[in-house]
């Protein structure tokens, strides 16, 4: 994990995608750097060197770095080589020796992060058939309306990465105390309620301004894990793990109200559509403890499989969906009589669950397998299989779009799969750790 901002600022470069003139184009820029109003040029950390069109289809991120605060002039890049396609094969194209500066005035401030968009310019980086020299339009990306924003927790980086999901494009990064585990999420309130597991703290943003506007302490030790928001908003719960207790918070207040003695470990909160009971999943006792929210108690312990991770309600919330890190089976119980329905066989390593609400059907992530496996409720085997990244940590679905989103930490990436047609939409680079999603308009 990276230490969180303190002294500094910090900057992340979006590059949107190449024209299509840039076909024939292919080049490598060795660094970047952000040039001071004293001139200091300040090294960003590259995340992409080689540029190609077919690997330019979509924004990337190809910088990012800690900066001092104050003002700043513009960017320097590096440039290695360049080619362009001919017919026989690749001509290299003069490079410039010296770094090439692009002007662009910013400023930075502590504890701030920003994204800063570059577009490419073909016909003005290509000089006379045979020099190359790279230009950029460079701007600070305009927000969309809020109905259309996302947001990814990033475990390692200490972030939250902001997205318009419509455009599939980042367009703001906030800066988060140490370890942001989970979001929930009010989206009429256009509030963010973010646990940072290695602070003891929950940081509440506003979504509308990007900015973390309170900060709600919790006990030393608790390291809050994934929270859940009770359907009317206004009671919050946290587990945390380090304390084996689930926090209530009172949302208008921003006080802790109580807290409960669960099992060991507890790694995840799922309360009913009705609003009446929580369920936490304690992955070292292999129990779940369920709570009723109005008396603040607990009202029943249930054991399970090895290490039950999370779970998802289907559509009548008369099912219970369990999966487990260390057990191949699948549970499903009701949750009204807390009794066992069924057991499905869907081999180690279970990482995330989601159920689609419009149909029942579900669909499940293991650690090490690039396919998400989708079932039928009612036949309770796979009946499709979809190709996604490696060990998606957590999934959603965007109900106005119908897309499937996917936390791939192993790539840095969301991805994002169209539902009718199975296909992926695209991917978009996030950050280090990403481990949890969640959108307006979810479902």
């Amino acid at each position: 994990m990276k230490p969180p901002l303190e002294g500094e600022g910090e900057v992340f470069l979006y590059l949107e995608p190449f024209p299509q003139e840039a076909d024939r184009l292919r080049f490598s820029i060795e660094g970047i750097s952000a040039v001071k109003d004293d001139d200091t040029a300040f090294p960003l950390s590259m995340s992409l060197h080689e540029f190609k069109s077919r690997d330019m289809k979509r924004q990337r991120l190809i910088a990012s770095g800690k900066l001092p605060p104050g003002n700043y002039t513009g960017l320097s890049f590096k440039v290695k080589n360049a080619s362009l396609k001919v017919e026989d094969g690749e001509a290299a194209l003069l490079v410039p020796q010296e770094a090439v500066q692009i002007d662009f005035s910013f400023s930075v401030k502590k504890k701030k992060s920003y994204v800063i968009s570059l577009t490419f310019n073909y016909s003005k980086s290509i000089r006379e058939r045979f020099s190359f020299s790279p230009v950029f339009s460079i701007s600070i990306p305009e927000k969309p309306l809020a109905s259309l924003l996302g947001y990814v927790a990033c475990y390692d980086s200490n972030n939250i990465i902001v997205f318009d999901k419509r455009a599939i494009r980042v367009v703001g990064v906030i800066a988060t105390g140490e370890g942001p585990r989970g979001i929930a999420l009010a989206q009429e309130l256009r509030r963010a309620y973010v646990t940072l597991s290695g602070d003891d703290i929950i940081e509440v943003i506003d979504t509308a301004a990007g900015e973390v506007i309170h900060r709600i302490r919790l006990n030393t030790g608790d390291k809050p894990q994934e929270p859940a928001l009770t359907p009317d908003g206004t009671l919050l719960l946290t587990a945390n793990t380090g304390s084996n207790t689930v926090s209530v918070i009172d949302t208008k207040s921003l006080i802790e109200l109580s807290r409960i003695n669960v099992g060991d470990g507890p790694n995840s909160i799922l309360i009913d559509p009705a609003g009446r009971r929580a369920y936490a999943f304690n992955i070292l006792s292999s129990t779940i403890t369920v709570i009723d929210i109005a008396n603040k108690s607990v009202a029943a312990t249930i054991s399970t499989e090895p290490a039950p991770l999370r779970g998802q309600f289907n559509r009548k919330g008369d099912k219970l969906y369990i999966i487990h890190e260390w057990s191949s089976y699948m549970a499903v119980i009701d949750p009204l009589s807390l009794s066992a329905l069924d057991k499905i066989s869907v081999g180690m390593g279970m990482s995330s669950i989601k159920v689609d609400t419009n149909t029942d059907m579900f669909y499940v992530g293991r650690k090490h397998d690039t396919i998400v496996k989708v079932y039928n409720p009612f036949l309770l085997e796979p009946v499709d299989y979809l190709e996604a990244g490696e060990g998606p940590t957590y999934m959603t679905i965007d109900g106005e779009e119908n897309n499937l989103y996917l936390v791939i930490p192993e790539t840095k990436t969301l991805m994002l799969i169209n539902i009718p047609s199975k296909k992926v939409v695209s991917e978009i680079d996030v950050c280090e750790g990403p481990y949890w999603v969640t959108l307006m308009g979810e479902r």
